[in-house]
Formats: C-alpha cells, structure tokens, sequence
C-alpha cells in the first residue's frame, strides 16, 4: 500500500470519526461548533505536516534518481569512449574488404 494512500485514509477515518463524535455528544451549540472548530484547526496542521513529509519524501526521491541517473551516464560516456577505438577498427576492417 502507498504511503498517500495510508495517509488519505488516517485522514479521512480522522474526520469522519470527529463528525461522528461531535453530533452524538450531548453539548451545547457553542460547545458544539468550538469542538468543530478546534477539529478543523487540528486537521488542517495534520493535512500541513502530511504534504510537507510528502514534498520532502518527492524531493529526496528526485534528487536520488537524478543522481542516479548522472552516474550511469557517465558509466555509459566512459563505456563508450573505452570501446570507440575497438568500433573504428571493426569499421575499418569492413572497409578494406
């Protein structure tokens, strides 16, 4: 399972089980809304954090394949320049026949 997907449904369990236990709890209307209120402030830091750690997660995740692939290019321009000599000998042996 991904991480986004475990993270959408903690966050989504997060608000349902909140509405459910605000509208079942005997309070009062003022009560009541800065529960929700209080809630929806706590939600909204959750969802914050889960996108940063998510943006970080994306950006290690960038930068480790960019490496990645800088290495084996410079693997594949040190291959290439080993075996050009051998490919310009082979060419020139095709020629002469």
């Amino acid at each position: 399972m991904k991480n986004s997907d475990v993270a959408l449904g903690i966050l989504a369990g997060l608000a349902v089980g909140t509405i459910i236990g605000i509208l079942f709890a005997p309070a009062k209307g003022s009560e009541t809304r800065k529960k929700i209120a209080d809630n929806g402030s706590d939600l909204k830091n959750l969802i914050t954090d889960s996108s940063s750690q998510l943006g970080e997660k994306i950006s290690q995740t960038m930068n480790t394949l960019k490496s990645e692939t800088q290495n084996i290019l410079g693997v594949l321009e040190q291959n290439n320049t080993e075996e050009k000599p051998n490919f310009d000998h082979l060419v020139e042996i095709n020629r002469v026949k």
